[in-house]
């Protein structure tokens, strides 16, 4: 779901180039942080122990309840990140949703640890390599890819009735339905990408960092699908 962003400073299409360049590197180091804080939080659930712990009780429950509360944290922290004026508010709403991002992990990178070795680590690799490439697209050629934004919504339906009818009537959403949503994530990255170069208002690193965090954790969730799958 969209949502307005802050007026009060210009976009970055609109600044000089030092400080369009200065908005993207805050934007791209608040982004490595998140993905190291996420890799922090994975690491220390797996050292405690705490990760079995919390699989076990996610995958006791309705799995389409645990969706739907991730999905709702994930509304909320992307509005209060995009809609608050304070920089507080929105360095919370990023701190939570990789949290919540984090936790929802657990069950997947759990199997993943115990039946398929190796899938972690080569899912990792490809996904922080097709991000930056990605990324070099969009740098590289400049286009203005905010034309996808309509078609990931309608992707982004879809997908949920879908997982929703899978989990309901019990059938399993197979390897297709993964390259699917592979080529969704890599679709919303260019979006995201996009709009970090042409949309964004210069007081709002944050809350590009988050979109730009979300884009890459879906793609990192769909490509260790496929790899726990050719194993």
């Amino acid at each position: 779901m969209e949502h307005s962003m802050p007026t009060a400073f210009p976009t970055v299409a609109e600044l000089e180039s030092s400080r369009r360049a200065s908005f993207i590197r805050r934007t791209y180091a608040h982004l490595l942080a998140a993905v190291g804080l996420f890799v922090l939080i994975e690491w220390w659930l797996f050292q405690t122990g705490h990760a079995l712990t919390i699989a076990r009780a996610m995958l006791s429950v309705n799995w389409l309840l645990v969706l739907g509360g991730f999905a709702i944290v994930a509304w909320l922290a992307r509005g209060m990140a995009q809609r608050a004026g304070s920089p507080a508010v929105q360095y919370a709403a990023l701190f939570g949703f990789v949290l919540a991002e984090a936790l929802l992990f657990v069950p997947l990178l759990v199997v993943a640890n115990l039946q398929f070795p190796g899938a972690i680590q080569s899912a990792g690799v490809l996904t922080g390599i097709a991000f930056v490439g990605l990324t070099g697209i969009v740098f590289t050629t400049g286009r203005d890819f905010g034309f996808l934004g309509k078609f990931l919504a309608l992707a982004g339906i879809g997908a949920l009735l879908m997982i929703v009818a899978a989990v309901l009537f019990g059938f399993e959403l197979g390897t297709w339905f993964s390259i699917v949503m592979v080529i969704v994530a890599c679709g919303a990255i260019l979006r995201d990408t996009s709009n970090v170069i042409h949309r964004y208002p210069e007081n709002a690193h944050v809350s590009a960092a988050l979109e730009l965090f979300a884009s890459f954790a879906l793609l990192l969730w769909y490509v260790l699908r496929l790899f726990m799958r050719r194993r």
